[in-house]
């Protein structure tokens, strides 16, 4: 995967931050030098009023200018460092601030003339007659009602320039360390965000390639943070779901392979003993010994088919069981008298202990319980020579259940296999003498599956050579 986050979102947010920066200021700036040397040129024209006005105040008791006036308005020539003019009412200049300017006799304009005449003061940039740039300022001379003229205070425009020209270039300093702290920024941020990237960009190319061990360790409780926490859970399920695909591929494996060896054993036998037959090699008095081997072996054959059908079911959900009450007792009765020929055959004894008094009645689907008891029974009676097999069942109603018991005194079962014996096709046949030998492995898982539909559960408890009890749980009859 051919990805560089690092410069693509870099460069995006160092350039979308430089750009809003140099906006921003720029935008700013204008406005801000704009506004400024409007502000400053109107708050220069109103305190050079006030100072025409202070002027005015001192020379308002000379319509006509003398010695004392002149010496007056150098005073404040000096005082105030404006340059002042005396105007009469026709607009002519009569006396000057300076003694070597030459605009004396010289006219300002009309419309300044009829501004102050009329009692207002006039504002404008002065520039004609005069070496650089000026503002100017005229307010009306005179004393109470009779005005004698205008008063010109002048003051440079380059004082102020200046000013906005320095206002400027601090703004274009303000604007480069922007600039430089933008990138220092972008830099922080892309680092912060691809790096996190990198690391999800790393798990999901591990994720593509099936390999669901790898995490992503971010710290932050931002979206990306939320984003690794997502992906981190995300590899957890697939991480389940690869075990249990590969569990359930094993499982089918070994369940192909077993139900292969299982069907291929009798299967075998019969085909030997077929061709024996067809062939003439076998005398008349043994046929039929073997005629009954391979009826034993089709029967062998018909209940594994049964009970492997039996297990798909109970997988598939497709039992559906038909609770009822049912004396226990009963069954057991009928199942000891079913095994009792069977026993006999090994020296072993099978017994039923009745509860006269009080029968054990369960709340459960009779055929299928039969079924689950059947199968512990058959196991009993098979592994279990010249000895004894007990059958009991009794009522728990703190546990709100009936207990069933199946006891045994054969072989017993190892404590490293009583935890495996519910499994499909396991043979707990280490050390066993061959002729225990032979089952499908398959009815204890389906007494295991049935009982949990039911509701209840099933344990065992066994030591080798001293026997094993199979104990079952089943929902009690509850009174009404």
């Amino acid at each position: 995967m051919n990805l560089n986050p690092n410069k693509s979102i870099f460069r995006k947010i160092l350039i979308s931050s430089i750009v809003t920066v140099l906006l921003g200021l720029c935008a700013v700036g204008l406005v801000i030098s704009f506004f400024a040397k409007s502000y400053i040129v109107d708050s220069r024209s109103d305190e050079m009023i006030r100072q025409a006005k202070r002027v005015n105040l001192a020379v308002q008791d000379y319509p006509i200018p003398n010695e004392g006036f002149k010496d007056l308005l150098l005073f404040f020539d000096q005082a105030y460092d404006k340059r002042i003019w005396i105007f009469d009412a026709e607009g002519n200049i009569i006396v000057t601030s300076s003694k070597d300017e030459v605009n004396a006799g010289k006219s300002v304009s009309d419309k300044v003339v009829n501004q102050v005449i009329h009692g207002d003061p006039a504002i404008w940039n002065q520039t004609e007659g005069i070496e650089e740039a000026m503002l100017s300022v005229a307010v009306p001379w005179g004393k109470d009602n009779q005005v004698y003229g205008g008063i010109v205070l002048h003051s440079p425009l380059k004082g102020m320039d200046e000013t906005t020209a320095q206002l400027r270039e601090t703004i274009v300093w303000v604007t480069l360390f922007g600039v430089f702290f933008s990138f220092a920024v972008s830099s922080y941020l892309s680092w912060s965000i691809t790096r996190p990237i990198k690391q999800i960009d790393k798990a999901a190319a591990k994720i593509a390639i099936g390999d669901y061990s790898d995490r992503i360790h971010i710290k932050s409780k931002d979206e990306v943070g939320e984003l690794a926490t997502t992906i981190n859970h995300m590899m957890d399920q697939l991480e389940r779901v690869d075990q249990d695909k590969n569990k359930l591929n094993q499982m089918r494996h070994d369940f192909l392979a077993n139900v292969s060896h299982e069907l291929r054993t009798p299967l075998t036998a019969m085909l030997g003993f077929l061709e024996a037959l067809q062939d003439g090699l076998i005398e008349e008095g043994a046929r039929d010994k073997y005629y009954e081997i391979m009826y034993n072996e089709t029967l062998h054959m018909n209940r594994l088919v049964d009970d492997i059908t039996d297990l798909m079911k109970l997988e598939n959900k497709e039992i559906h069981l038909v609770f009822m009450t049912v004396d226990v007792q009963a069954i057991l009765s009928k199942l000891a008298f079913k095994f009792r020929q069977e026993a006999d055959g090994r020296g072993t004894v099978i017994s039923c202990v009745i509860d006269e008094d009080s029968p054990p009645q369960a709340y459960a689907d009779p055929d299928r319980l039969e079924q689950i008891l059947n199968n512990l029974i058959k196991n009993a009676v098979k592994f279990t020579e010249n000895g004894t097999i007990e059958l009991k069942a009794m009522a728990v109603p703190t546990e709100e259940c009936v207990l069933i018991t199946v006891t045994d005194t054969g072989i017993g079962i190892s404590p490293e296999d009583q935890g495996l014996i519910w499994e499909r096709f396991f043979k707990a046949e280490r050390g066993r003498p061959f002729k225990h030998k032979g089952s499908s492995g398959l009815g204890l898982a389906i007494v295991r599956e049935l009982v949990e539909l039911h509701n209840g559960s099933v344990r065992v408890q066994s030591e080798i050579g001293q026997g094993s009890t199979f104990e079952v749980r089943i929902p009690l009859v509850k009174s009404t």
